[in-house]
């Protein structure tokens, strides 16, 4: 018998043009006032648009919170919440990607709470309960809509993360127009990021369950399907719809199996040089994957023909190679960075990075082989 446990968002919504809905799904939670956290590029490209007039429409009042910026430093969460505080709001909506998702979810657990932010950190620490709160995302990547997660920059450059059901949204929206005209690399960033997700979750070591696993398997189809279509014609609705449909089912898997070393050595990419969560992850795939090979190759066999074609019918070795070398092929051919000295990192960076790695404890204990500092630093010097 397989015991598990597994949660995810309760209501999802997908459908084009579905953000003009949100006003009123808040308003039949009793919410008057709303506070909408994006950033001010998704402002300025209209992206948010349709959903503020929905929350108008429905008569709601809203706050706007749009100083979220990539990698959400814990001082600018906090006075997101001292705003939020001071405007009385009753509800949280972000229409955006997965920084303001991760700030939505402070910001609803936070305003009605004296708990402080510093203790929330970590497995379970969140006391309390939430304001009604709907994500809807802006790129195709993070799952952040269906995931108990919110990843925080601390003030030492370090990321830290609150894992607590609380944070789980009351509803997910999936609307492929918030993606369409996203350029190239962002969205093979991103795309690579929600693949990450998924073959994360399936090698798990302590939580794959069933379930997870499903999600992972029908996520990588998806995205594997797509992402070159929704890269090299932008305007396709029904590859944009496929790519974020793929990345939820990978956020529903990783947040219940969670994700290991690759996201381990991505976030000191992201804390120190402000690489894109999504190109962090990419630039280190292949390299973690070779590194696991000892002890996953065998569950990278079954998920390599879901992504690359030609590893159909080919012994674990073979189709376990071709995924490798496809994912460090897959970043260049969609007009992604490759290599780690491309964003700034040099030979003297390197002790740095995988003294940061190995403190990410919280994704390692996860990772199928044992993760060392000496590998760590391997990891890195390869990608370099």
């Amino acid at each position: 018998m397989h015991t598990f446990t597994f949660k995810t968002t309760k209501s999802i919504l997908c459908e084009v043009g579905g953000t003009q809905k949100i006003g009123q799904i808040m308003a039949d939670r009793g919410c008057k006032n709303i506070a909408f956290v994006t950033d001010k590029m998704i402002l300025e490209l209209g992206l948010a648009q349709a959903a503020l007039d929905g929350i108008k429409a429905a008569g709601l009042s809203v706050h706007i919170i749009d100083d979220v910026v990539a990698d959400p430093p814990e001082a600018m969460i906090l006075k997101a919440v001292e705003d939020a505080r001071a405007a009385k709001v009753d509800g949280v909506v972000s229409v955006g990607g997965g920084s303001s998702m991760d700030t939505a979810k402070l910001i609803a657990v936070l305003v009605g709470s004296d708990q402080p932010l510093d203790t929330m950190y970590g497995i379970d620490q969140v006391r309390g309960e939430r304001l009604p709160l709907v994500l809807a995302p802006t790129t195709a990547g993070t799952g952040s809509e269906v995931t108990q997660i919110s990843i925080v920059t601390t003030g030492t450059n370090e990321k830290k993360g609150v894992v607590s059901e609380q944070l789980l949204p009351d509803w997910a929206v999936l609307d492929a127009e918030l993606t369409v005209g996203l350029p190239a690399h962002v969205t093979a960033a991103t795309g690579i990021d929600a693949m990450v997700h998924a073959i994360e979750a399936y090698t798990s070591k302590h939580k794959k369950n069933i379930v997870s696993d499903t999600l992972a398997r029908q996520a990588l189809e998806l995205l594997g399907g797509n992402i070159y279509t929704a890269c090299t014609k932008g305007d396709d609705r029904n590859a944009r719809s496929n790519m974020l449909l793929g990345s939820m089912l990978a956020g529903m898997a990783f947040a219940n199996a969670p994700v290991a070393a690759v996201h381990a050595l991505a976030y000191p990419l992201g804390g120190h040089f402000h690489v894109p969560h999504g190109l962090s992850n990419a630039l280190v795939l292949p390299y973690v994957l070779d590194f696991n090979m000892p002890e996953a190759q065998g569950q990278y066999a079954e998920l390599a023909p879901l992504i690359f074609a030609d590893a159909k019918g080919k012994s674990d070795a073979e189709a376990t190679q071709i995924m490798v070398d496809g994912f460090k092929a897959m970043g260049p051919e969609l007009g992604m960075k490759s290599k780690l000295a491309e964003v700034g990192v040099s030979h003297n960076h390197l002790t740095m990075l995988a003294e940061d790695a190995m403190k990410q404890t919280r994704l390692l204990v996860n990772n199928p082989r044992e993760m060392t500092y000496e590998a760590a630093l391997e990891i890195y010097t390869q990608a370099l």
